[in-house]
């Protein structure tokens, strides 16, 4: 590709990043996706105004933090599955963990977290459908496990994050994302003296929209902000496991 070519490309996809984020309400903020995409890509959108990021892999979130290690005021967001024998590393690349899926892993970084002296935030992850293909709590298994929730002191409950299943159509998407809602302000009136719900980790490239109708306070993109058209400048992370 040609330094002029290369030089078209960051403008155009500069000008687009700007544009998606200026369409957001103050409100709501956007986590802007990056699993694999490449650091200097991540410059561009920091350049255009951005500052939260969201990985899925350790080891990739862990050789870009080292790429990006001049730009100290991102915000990393773990928004993938996280495996218990990968929790220490999550903490310390971290400074969000939205998919903390299960009590035994809750338990376990609030443990690490405390011999790390850390102050994670936390989303727990929640399933307001069944859906065999996403981890999380159901709701009356969360509602049976915030008593021990509530327990773990080192982390900080920030809210809920949700994924809706695939396959949905709107009027079903947006009932999962109010059924969200609902549930986070069911426990906020329990009056927990560890766990908040002021965040809503909802929404996606194809959804964010019917999220933010819901009240969604953060939304994850990815496909929207760095789409098709920027594949040749993609690198291809991988990550075992």
């Amino acid at each position: 590709m040609s330094n002029s070519t290369t030089h078209t490309l960051d403008e155009s996809l500069y000008e687009h990043l700007k544009a998606i984020r200026s369409q957001l309400p103050v409100s709501v903020r956007l986590i802007a996706v990056t699993k694999t995409v490449p650091a200097d890509i991540i410059r561009i959108a920091y350049a255009a105004g951005i500052r939260d990021f969201g990985e899925n892999r350790i080891q990739e979130a862990a050789t870009k933090q080292a790429q990006l290690h001049d730009l100290p005021d991102i915000t990393w967001h773990l928004i993938g599955h996280l495996q218990s024998n990968k929790a220490k590393k999550a903490l310390e690349l971290f400074q969000w963990i939205h998919s903390v899926d299960n009590l035994k892993l809750a338990q376990r970084l609030n443990q690490l977290a405390g011999e790390l002296n850390l102050k994670p935030n936390i989303c727990l992850q929640v399933k307001i459908l069944p859906d065999p293909n996403k981890s999380g709590w159901t709701i009356p298994q969360l509602s049976d496990d915030l008593p021990a929730l509530n327990h773990c002191k080192n982390l900080q409950y920030q809210g809920l994050m949700t994924i809706a299943p695939f396959g949905l159509n709107e009027s079903q998407t947006l009932d999962v994302f109010n059924g969200t809602r609902e549930l986070a302000v069911e426990i906020k009136s329990q009056n927990w003296s560890n766990i908040q719900m002021q965040q809503l980790s909802m929404g996606m490239s194809g959804d964010y929209q019917l999220a933010i109708e819901a009240g969604a306070t953060m939304v994850r993109l990815g496909t929207i902000l760095f789409g098709e058209r920027l594949r040749s400048r993609i690198s291809d992370y991988q990550e075992p496991g």
